[in-house]
This record gives structure tokens, sequence and C-alpha cells, in this order.
């Protein structure tokens, strides 16, 4: 039975359940990037590695894409608003936790049990919307709410983020998302209709294990492997997870109750908006951690200011997701995608040109184009994964799209930041001034943040110089991996403009 009654169309219900999904939507996206302006004050406080910083920034959404099929099937299980309401609490009492995490691994654990929370949470919200929207129009409409809430909440992390950092310590950052997980266990029963599969699938705990293993280990190698070179730990850890991660798929494709339903991959047109559902979020979420870093740590920009510079980008996501229906009506998926995709690869492209002085303007600008040509990229991916898929498997389609999601955005930070961790430290090896000792050199190899406060503590030209070369490292592998995101935009929009032709308009 329909939760509105057997009605096609919705009530002011529906539309309020629909606010209150987008919000919890927007929170979860928020925390993948509300700690991008925080990164030079965890660096100061918090003295961690390079690889300790990449983990607290990325084992939030490892975890939450690891987990995501699991609590998928709890759901159905217990009831996907209840468990969103568990999913709540428990995320705003690990935010109080972590805003006043003693040290880096401790933040990390905080960090992990995050990404467990946000996993409860975000499998109730697009299966939600597709039970309750039953029209087509409606849906439409619906979707693009959904996926603008995912992008204003990736880009208000760095705004919201810069004004705490303003005038609180950087764990103030964390206690954003606790009122409004108060307000989510409040309203949910009120607007929400209760979910339970009555013949939902039992629990497959070795599946989820092996599904998780998985990606934390390919993600441990490429850290490892970053952080120390291609060694014995970094291949083998890599080796490992795609072990398990072969492991995995073979169990799905012999259980008869799979957690993952491979079939799914049968259907071009669902693998193909997968995959660029999966790698536009990829580029979204890696470039946004070098802007940060770059306004605050090159060009010396309070955190308030920064995130102000951030607002055109955050304007850029809403407005394209809210085009992006309008245009599908007219406009083939496929060129739409092709169009967003060249237009962010351009924006990317210029992020290859800004320079340690005077790059605030090029780098708003260079976001812009980013954001408003990805923005709808994601709505048409969203409703062509769920929309392919027979109706009896849009659950599975859901999780999927999400666990894509998710994983997509993590993916990006980790690789695209390994890269730029490799490139700084062999730049910054080439340029460091003759007779650093060796304990200054050692922490200044570490993160930008890190040899920005070698270069406060010593005076004259030494302490110059050693700020010029970490600027400059740090440039040169944000070039890099903004090129390497521009490639990828552009093979994608190939990809679209081949694989999806024959979808049409609406």
């Amino acid at each position: 039975m329909l939760p509105n009654g057997g009605r096609t169309t919705v009530g002011r219900r529906e539309w309020a359940g629909l606010a209150v999904l987008a919000l919890a939507c927007l929170v979860y996206s928020m925390d993948l990037t509300v700690l991008h302006l925080a990164v030079p004050q965890i660096s100061e406080i918090l003295r961690p590695t390079s690889s300790q910083l990449l983990w607290i920034i990325d084992v939030y959404g490892f975890l939450v894409a690891g987990l995501l099929l699991t609590m998928g099937t709890i759901g159905d299980r217990i009831g996907r608003r209840r468990l969103l309401r568990v999913g709540a609490a428990a995320f705003a009492a690990v935010s109080i936790i972590a805003a006043f995490a003693p040290s880096a691994p401790i933040l990390i654990g905080c960090r992990a049990l995050l990404g467990v929370a946000g996993a409860t949470l975000a499998p109730s919200t697009l299966s939600l919307i597709f039970t309750m929207f039953r029209d087509a129009a409606q849906r439409s409409i619906a979707v693009g709410v959904w996926v603008g809430a995912y992008s204003v909440g990736g880009s208000v992390g760095p705004l919201a983020g810069g004004i705490m950092l303003e005038h609180f310590w950087w764990g103030s950052v964390f206690l954003l998302a606790v009122p409004v997980m108060v307000l989510l266990i409040v309203l949910a029963p009120r607007v929400l209709p209760e979910f339970r599969d009555p013949d939902a699938g039992r629990l497959d705990l070795l599946s989820a294990g092996l599904c998780t293993a998985a990606m934390l280990l390919v993600v441990f190698g490429m850290k490892k492997a970053a952080q120390d070179g291609p060694g014995p730990a970094a291949l083998g850890a890599l080796a490992a997870g795609a072990g398990i991660g072969i492991v995995f798929v073979r169990r799905q494709l012999s259980t008869p109750e799979p957690m993952l339903d491979l079939r799914l991959f049968r259907l071009s047109s669902f693998r193909t908006a997968l995959t660029i559902n999966m790698v536009a979020i990829f580029v979204t979420f890696g470039y946004a951690l070098f802007v940060g870093q770059y306004f605050q740590l090159v060009l010396g920009m309070s955190p308030l200011r920064a995130g102000v510079a951030t607002i055109p980008a955050g304007l850029g996501f809403m407005i394209g997701s809210q085009l992006g229906p309008r245009i599908m009506k007219r406009m083939r998926p496929a060129h739409m995608i092709g169009v967003g995709m060249a237009m962010a690869a351009a924006g990317l492209l210029l992020l290859t040109q800004i320079r340690a002085s005077g790059g605030v303007e090029l780098t708003i600008a260079a976001s812009l184009l980013v954001s408003f040509g990805l923005a709808p990229v994601f709505g048409i991916t969203t409703e062509l994964i769920v929309g392919t898929a027979p109706p009896e498997q849009a659950g599975a389609a859901s999780g999927l799209s999400e666990t894509g999601a998710e994983f997509g955005g993590a993916l990006g930070i980790s690789i695209l930041g390994s890269i730029s961790i490799a490139v700084y430290r062999s730049q910054l090896d080439a340029n460091l001034p003759y007779g650093l000792p060796a304990d200054d050199a050692h922490a200044a190899r570490d993160t930008l943040g890190a040899a920005m406060e070698v270069a406060k503590g010593i005076p004259g030209t030494v302490g110059g110089a050693v700020a010029d070369a970490a600027k400059h490292a740090f440039l040169t592998g944000m070039h890099l991996t903004a090129a390497i995101a521009a490639g990828a935009a552009l093979l994608l929009a190939v990809i679209a403009m081949t694989r999806l032709r024959h979808v049409p308009p609406g």
C-alpha cells in the first residue's frame, strides 16, 4: 500500500517528509567537507601525520560507503524511519565527542563512528523518496531536491566551518550537526511513513564484513603508498583488498539472498549512469579539498573569508540541481551530461593556472564552473540508476546509487589527496633551503600546514624560503590533481555521449 493511502499525487505531509530527508542528506554530506577549512588548525594543534590527516578527512566517507548496503538491509528489517532516528541520535552523540578529541587517533576513531552513524541515515532517504512519490513529475522534483541537499551540504560545509572557526576552536565544526539531528529525531515520526519489507532477506554479516574490509584495505594501501612509497605493506594491503573484493563478488553471485544484486549491472544504462555518478562525485570532493587549503595556507585568508569564497560554488550547485529536471524535458540525458562534464573540465583546467598570489577570483570562477556543470549530472544519473532498474529492484538500485556516491566522494579525497602528497614531498625535497635542520625538514614534508608552522619558527630569509618552497610544492600537486580530474570529466562526457545516446528526453 502506498504511504499516502493509494493516491498517486502527494500532499503536505509527503513534502514535509521530503524536507526532513533533505535535512538528513545535507548534514551527512556536509560532514564530508566541513573539515576542509579546519585542516590548518588540526595540523597545528593535533599535529597528525599526513596519513593520519587523510584518515581524519575521509574515513567517514569510506565507512559510510562500506556500510550502506548493510544498513539498508537492517532498515528493511526494523523499519527505515526507526533506523533514521537511531542513526541521528548516534550521529549527535559522536559529534559532541569528536568536538573535544584530544589527539589525532581519537579524532580518527570519532570520524569512523560518525561514518557508521551516517550509514544508518543514508539508505532511508532515496528509497523513501521513491516510495512516497509515485507520480513521475513530482518524483523528479523530489529527486532534484534530494540532489540539491547533497550538493548544498558539500558546498555549505566549508562556509559553515569557516564561520565557526572564525569564533571558536576547530572542534566546533562538529557541533553544527547536533541541533539538526535533534530536529530530525523529533520530526521524523510526524512526517515520514514507516517502511519495512515483510520479505526482507536475512542480514548477511559475512558479506557486510567482506565489503567493508575490502574498501578499507584498498584505501589503506593507497595511503601507505603515498606516504612511504609502494612498499610491501602498501602492496600487500592492496592485494588483500582486491582478493577480499573478489570473494565478496563471488558470494553475491552464489548466495540465494545477496546483499548486492549484481544482476543490475547487466543493464547498460544502469551501469553507465552509476559509473558517471560515482566518478563525478570523485571529481567534486577531490578538488574541493585543495581549494580550502589554497585559500588559507597559500593566500593567507581567514577561515571566514575562505568560507565566503565558497558561496558561489554552493549557489552553482543549488541552481544547477534545480534546473536539471526542467532541462531534461527537452534535452537528451547524454547531451546534458556531456555539456555538464565539459563545463566542469573547463573549470578544473582553470585551477591549473592559479599561482601563489592573486588567484582568488580565478579560483572562485573555476569552482563555479565545476559546480554548475556537475549539479545537473547528479540528478540525471540518480534518476537513471533507480528508474532503469525493474520496480521490484528499486530498493537495491537506491542502495547502489548511494553507495557509489559516498564511495566516489571518499575515493576522490583519498586518491587525489595521495597523489598531491606524493608530488608535494617530491617537489619540497628538491626546493628546501640547504642546511635546514633535519627535524624541521621532516616536519615540513608531512603537510603544507606543518611546513607553514616550521616557516613561522625560522627567522629571516630561511623561513621565507621554506614557506615559498612549500607553497610551490603544494600548487604543483594541486595543478596535477586538477588536470587528472579534468581528464576524468572529459572521459565521462565521451562515455555519456556514446553509451546513453539512445535514452530519450524526459
